[in-house]
C-alpha cells in the first residue's frame, strides 16, 4: 500500500483494548476494527432482516454486505488519536516508542475529547474529498460519532488543542488505519466505498443500532481474545473468530426467507387453528392486499379474537416484506405473560428451534414458569423437562441477569458493563437461548418479542443507546395491543414512534376495541408521514361501514393513502341490552359497595367490582370478608406482591375464565382496580364499576357475559353494570371520587356520567341500584359512545359547567404534550433533517429504566421492593423461608420463594425508600438480587417507611398508612 517502515510500525502500535479491561490481553485497534467487520458479516448472513439486507444493497450497488461490513468495523477508527491512545499509560508507552507523541491533555472528563467524535473528525473530511459529495459524507459520519449511544452536532466536532493528533506523523497513522483496514474488508480504497444512494433518517437509526450490537459483540474479550501481535491479525482471522463466538452465544435471527403461505387465510386456519371470524378475516386480507409496508388499525368488540388475528397478519406481512421476527406489545405487565405463551406456540409452528428466541420484556417475567424453562433450564409447566434438548437444567442458572460484551475503556462513556466470565458458556449447548439478549437495552433484538408498550414508547425517547431499541424494532412488524390505553401524554411517544416506523418501512398492527376517531386518524397521520419524510401530513381516514373495522394506511409513489372497511364487518357475536344504573357513593371506604356485591349475588353468580384505587378496594375487600360473606372472595391490585397476585389472577381465570366449566362457584365477589380492564379474560354476571373515562368503562363491561355456554343463575341472564364513585352534589352536579378526579381529571368523567345518564337516568332519580330498563346494546353501541365521549358536541346536562371543566382539561393536556416533547426523540422542526447529526442535541436527563418508565407514562418514578420479615437471628421470606442471619439465599428454589415478594412502591414513597432501604448483606453474589431493595417489615409486621407505616397482608397486599401527627 506504499507505507513508509514507521507508518506501518506506528499503525501496529496503536492499542484498541487494554489488557487491564479486556481480560488480561492488549488488543491492537485494527484487530478490534476487524472483528467488528467480521461479526458484522455474520449478521449479515444471519440476523439481519431481507428488507434491509435489501436496503443496503440498494444504496450501496449491490455490495450491501461488504458495505454494511465496512460501516461496522469503521467505527472505533478515532481511537487513533492522541486523547485515546494516552488513557493507559502501559498502553501508550510502545505508541509514543514508535514515535506518535502528544503533549498535555485535558484531564477533566467533562472536557475528554472522545473517541467516537474524534473518528467522525477523523473520517469526514476524507470522505468528502474522495466521495466528491458532502451529502453521502453527511449521513455516514454521525454513525461513527453516534456509536456510544448519542448523536453530536457537527459543532461539537472541535478537538481541544492536541487531541486529536498534530504532525506528519499523527496524520499518516491515522490515514493508515482508515485504509487497511479499508482494503482489508474487501474494497479497492477509501473512494471504492462511496455509497450511490442514501439511507432515510429512521433507516440509519436502525443501522446505527445494528453498528453498536457488532461492536459490544467484538468487544467480548472470552470471546475475542487480544491480540498483541499485528502479525497476527488478518480479517481471516477475524471471521473464524467471529463465527465462532456467534457460535458460542449462541446469536440468531429470526425467519430466514419466510415462505409466502400457499392460501390466503392459512396463517388463521393452519397455523392458528382457528375458524375465521369476519374480523379476523378482514384484517389477514387487508395484509394481503397493501401494496407497501403500512399501518393496520384494527378495531372490534372485546373477544372478538384480534390478537390472533394481528399474528396471522404479522405472518403475512413478514412474508411478502421480507421481515425476520414480530414484537408485541402489552398495556401492562400482567397482560404481557398470557401473550408471551400464545406467541410461543404460534413461532413453534414455524420452527420448534425458533421457541429460544421469544423474549419476554418486562422485571417480573423471572415469574413466568415458560420463560423460566426456556431461558433459565427449569422443568417446562406441561411436564416436558427442561428448556435444553438434552435435558440438563444447569448452566444457565444466574446467567441471565449478567451483562455481555464488556467495552473496555468505553466504560468512561457511560456504559460500564460487567467484565465477562472466559467459561460461562462452556458447558451450554447450541441449542439454548442467546443470553447475550438479556443485557441491558438488548431485548429488543431478539427475534420475536413480548412486553409491555414501554418498550416501544423508549424507542422514541432521545435516550442514550435509542438506535439500540430502534434497531430491534426496524426488522420486525410492530403489534400493539390495547392501544387505547395510551393516555394523552403516552401518545405522544406512541405517534413518534409511528413515524419513525413508519419511514423506516415497518409495518405497524394497532388492535383496539374502543379507540376514538380522532386517535385513528393522529395515528394514520404520523405513520404516513414517516413514510412521506414530511412533518404535517393529513390524509382523512373515510368513515367506516360499521364495527368491527380495519383501517390501513401506506405510501405509493409519494402518495399517502388511507382506507377503511367500506362494507359492514359482521361481529361474531350479536349486540345484547346491558342494564345500566347508578350506585351513587364517593366514600373512599366503600361501604354502599361491599352491600351491593353482597346484595348482587345473594342467590348466586360472579360480581366482578372494580374500582380506581387501591386503598378503596382494600377497604370494599375488609368489609365484605368482616361481615361475614359466604362465597369465594378474592382482591387482586398491583400492590399484591408478585407470587400472590400471578397466583390470584390464575385463580381468577380458573373459576371465572373461558375454561371454567363446573369449578365456577356459585357465588362469588372479585374486587379488582384498573388491572381488570385489560386482557383479563373472565366472564362476570353483574359489574359494579367506579365511573372511569367511556372507552375505559366500555373495556370493564367486556369482561360482563363474555363467553357463551357459561351457565348463569336466572336472576342474571340479562347483564347489568351498576355504576359507582359519584354522587350528585348540593348543587345539582355530579361529584367524583378524589382519585378517580386526579387519574382521568373532571371533563372526561362528566362527559361519562352524561353518557351513563342516557342510559340509566338521572342521579337524582337513583334510588336502591337496581338497574333501569334501558341501557346499551353491546358492542354495537360501542364505537358511538366512544366517538361521542370524545367528540367536539357538549354533552352534558345544563349547568354541569362542561366548558369550564373542557378548558381546564385542554390546558392540562396541553402542558403534559409540552412536557412529553422534551423527551421525543426528534423535535418537530427536524423532522425532515435528513442525517441524524445533533438528534442528541441536549442530551437525555433519563439515567435508569425506572426514569425511563416515568418519562413515558408521565409519572414519578417509583421503585419494585422485595418484602422480608425480620425474625430472631435473621430474616424470612414472605413465605416464612428461612433465609440467614444476613438474608443469605443458598439456592433458586429460595431465590424464586424471596423473589415472590416483589411488589411496586406508590411513587410517594419512591424517595424514603430510596434513602431508607438496601440489598440485605446476604445478596451481594446473587445476580437476580443484588441490585434489588429490601423492605425489612419487623417482628409485629410493620414500619416506619418516611412519614408512613407500612405493612404486608396476605389478602390485603401492601397497606400503606399515614403516621398520626
Amino acid at each position: 500500500m506504499g507505507l513508509s517502515p514507521e507508518a506501518v510500525e506506528r499503525v501496529s502500535r496503536l492499542w484498541g483494548k487494554s489488557a487491564a479491561r479486556n481480560g488480561g490481553r492488549t488488543h491492537l485497534l485494527l484487530g478490534h476494527l476487524l472483528d467488528t467487520a467480521a461479526v458484522a458479516g455474520v449478521m449479515w448472513d444471519w440476523y439481519v432482516s431481507a428488507a434491509f439486507r435489501r436496503r443496503l444493497d440498494e444504496i450501496s450497488g449491490g455490495r450491501g454486505r461488504l458495505w454494511f461490513m465496512w460501516v461496522c468495523g469503521i467505527h472505533d477508527c478515532g481511537k487513533a488519536c492522541p486523547a485515546f491512545q494516552a488513557m493507559d499509560v502501559d498502553e501508550a508507552a510502545p505508541v509514543l516508542a514508535a514515535g506518535l507523541t502528544w503533549g498535555r491533555l485535558p484531564a477533566d472528563r467533562q472536557k475528554r475529547w472522545r473517541h467516537d467524535v474524534a473518528g467522525a473528525v477523523l473520517l469526514m473530511p476524507r470522505l468528502v474529498a474522495e466521495w466528491g459529495n458532502e451529502e453521502a459524507a453527511g449521513w455516514v459520519w454521525p454513525l461513527v460519532a453516534g456509536h456510544h449511544g448519542t448523536f453530536p452536532s457537527a459543532a461539537a466536532l472541535r478537538p481541544p488543542r492536541g487531541a486529536q493528533g498534530r504532525g506528519t506523523a499523527w496524520e499518516e497513522a491515522q490515514r493508515a488505519v482508515v485504509d487497511v483496514f479499508t482494503r482489508a474488508v474487501g474494497f479497492e480504497d477509501l473512494a471504492d466505498v462511496r455509497p450511490v444512494g442514501s439511507l432515510r433518517k429512521a433507516e440509519q437509526l436502525a443501522l446505527s443500532g445494528l453498528i453498536v450490537m457488532a461492536d459490544w459483540i467484538a468487544s467480548d474479550s472470552s470471546q475475542f481474545p487480544g491480540l498483541a501481535d499485528a502479525g497476527l491479525i488478518s480479517f481471516a482471522g477475524a471471521r473464524r473468530r467471529a463465527e465462532a463466538a456467534w457460535e458460542r452465544l449462541r446469536l440468531r435471527g429470526g425467519w430466514r426467507d419466510l415462505p409466502l403461505p400457499e392460501n390466503p387465510l392459512d396463517p388463521l386456519t393452519h397455523r392458528l387453528g382457528v375458524q375465521p371470524r369476519a374480523s379476523q378475516r378482514e384484517l389477514v386480507e387487508r395484509a394481503w392486499s397493501m401494496p407497501a409496508p403500512g399501518l393496520l388499525v384494527a378495531e372490534a368488540p372485546m373477544g372478538e379474537g384480534k390478537t390472533k388475528a394481528a399474528l396471522a397478519a404479522a405472518e403475512v406481512l413478514a412474508a411478502r416484506f421480507g421481515l425476520g421476527g414480530v414484537f408485541v406489545a402489552m398495556p401492562t405487565q400482567a397482560t404481557s405473560d398470557p401473550m408471551y405463551e400464545q406467541v410461543l406456540q404460534w413461532v413453534r409452528t414455524f420452527d420448534a428451534e425458533l421457541e429460544s428466541q421469544v423474549a419476554l420484556l418486562h422485571g417480573r417475567r423471572r415469574f413466568n414458569a415458560w420463560w423460566r424453562a426456556i431461558w433459565d433450564g427449569k422443568l417446562r409447566p406441561d411436564g416436558g423437562g427442561c428448556g435444553g434438548e438434552d435435558g440438563g437444567c444447569q448452566g444457565a442458572r444466574d446467567m441471565a441477569d449478567e451483562d455481555f460484551g464488556a467495552i473496555d475503556e468505553d466504560a468512561d462513556y457511560g456504559m460500564a458493563f460487567a467484565q465477562p466470565s472466559t467459561d460461562r458458556t462452556a458447558d451450554l449447548k447450541a441449542d439454548g437461548p442467546a443470553y447475550w439478549f438479556l443485557g441491558d437495552k438488548r431485548g429488543l433484538l431478539t427475534a420475536f418479542a413480548v412486553g409491555t408498550v414501554d418498550h416501544l414508547l423508549h424507542a422514541a425517547t432521545r435516550t442514550r443507546h435509542v438506535m439500540l431499541r430502534f434497531a430491534g424494532l426496524a426488522g420486525k412488524v410492530v403489534i400493539v395491543d390495547e392501544v387505547h390505553a395510551a393516555d394523552v401524554y403516552m401518545r405522544q411517544f406512541l405517534v413518534e414512534a409511528l413515524r419513525w416506523l413508519g419511514q423506516a418501512g415497518v409495518p405497524v398492527v394497532l388492535l383496539s376495541a374502543t379507540l376514538p376517531p380522532a386517535q385513528r386518524q393522529r395515528f394514520v397521520d404520523a405513520y404516513l408521514s414517516g413514510v412521506l419524510g414530511t412533518a404535517d401530513v393529513h390524509q382523512p381516514v373515510p368513515e367506516p361501514a360499521g364495527y368491527p373495522c380495519v383501517t390501513v394506511a401506506y405510501g405509493v409513489n409519494g402518495r399517502a393513502v388511507a382506507e377503511t372497511s367500506r362494507e359492514v364487518v359482521r361481529s361474531w357475536r350479536e349486540s345484547a341490552p346491558v342494564r345500566l344504573a347508578w350506585l351513587p357513593d364517593t366514600d373512599p371506604a366503600g361501604k354502599r359497595v361491599a352491600a351491593a356485591a353482597r346484595n348482587a349475588v345473594a342467590g348466586g353468580g360472579i360480581a366482578l367490582v372494580v374500582v380506581n384505587q387501591v386503598d378503596r378496594a382494600q377497604e370494599i375487600y375488609r368489609d365484605l370478608r368482616d361481615g361475614g360473606f359466604d362465597g369465594v372472595l378474592h382482591l387482586l391490585h398491583a400492590r399484591l406482591c408478585a407470587a400472590h397476585r400471578a397466583d390470584r389472577t390464575t385463580e381468577c381465570l380458573r373459576l371465572m375464565g373461558p375454561q371454567a366449566g363446573a369449578d365456577r362457584p356459585e357465588r362469588m365477589v372479585v374486587i379488582a382496580t384498573q388491572l381488570a380492564e385489560q386482557s383479563f379474560d373472565v366472564d362476570a354476571d353483574v359489574l359494579i364499576t367506579d365511573l372511569a373515562p367511556t372507552d375505559l368503562l366500555l373495556q370493564r363491561i367486556g369482561r360482563l357475559h363474555r363467553h357463551s355456554g357459561t351457565y348463569r343463575p336466572a336472576s342474571h341472564r340479562v347483564p347489568r353494570v351498576l355504576v359507582t364513585g359519584v354522587a350528585l352534589g348540593r348543587d345539582g352536579t355530579p361529584r367524583f371520587l378524589r382519585a378517580s378526579e386526579r387519574i382521568y381529571g373532571e371533563w372526561s368523567l362528566l362527559r361519562a356520567a352524561a353518557l351513563v345518564t342516557e342510559a340509566a337516568g338521572s342521579l337524582t332519580a337513583a334510588d336502591t341500584g337496581e338497574p333501569a330498563a334501558s341501557g346499551w346494546s353491546i358492542p354495537a353501541d360501542v364505537p358511538g359512545l366512544v366517538a361521542r365521549a370524545y367528540g367536539n358536541v357538549e354533552i352534558c346536562p345544563v349547568g354541569w359547567n362542561e366548558v369550564g371543566a373542557w378548558e381546564q382539561w385542554q390546558a392540562k393536556e396541553r402542558e403534559r404534550e409540552k412536557n412529553a416533547e422534551e423527551y421525543l426523540l426528534c423535535r418537530r422542526r427536524e423532522w425532515a433533517f435528513p442525517t441524524l447529526e445533533g438528534l442528541h442535541y441536549a442530551g437525555s436527563r433519563a439515567a435508569s429504566e425506572e426514569q425511563l418508565d416515568a418519562v413515558v407514562r408521565d409519572g414519578d418514578p417509583s421503585v419494585e421492593v422485595v418484602v422480608v420479615r425480620r425474625a430472631s437471628g435473621g430474616y424470612r421470606a414472605i413465605d416464612g423461608t428461612w433465609l440467614g442471619v444476613h438474608g443469605e439465599v443458598d439456592d433458586d428454589e429460595v431465590t424464586d420463594r424471596l423473589m415472590g415478594g416483589t411488589v411496586r412502591l406508590p411513587p410517594r414513597l419512591t424517595d424514603a425508600a430510596q434513602a431508607e432501604l438496601s440489598p440485605l448483606p446476604g445478596w451481594a453474589g446473587r445476580p437476580w438480587l443484588r441490585y434489588h431493595l429490601a423492605l425489612v417489615l419487623e417482628e409485629d409486621g410493620t414500619r416506619l417507611l418516611g412519614a408512613d407505616w407500612v405493612s404486608y397482608h396476605d389478602a390485603l397486599g401492601l397497606v400503606i398508612e399515614r403516621e398520626a401527627r
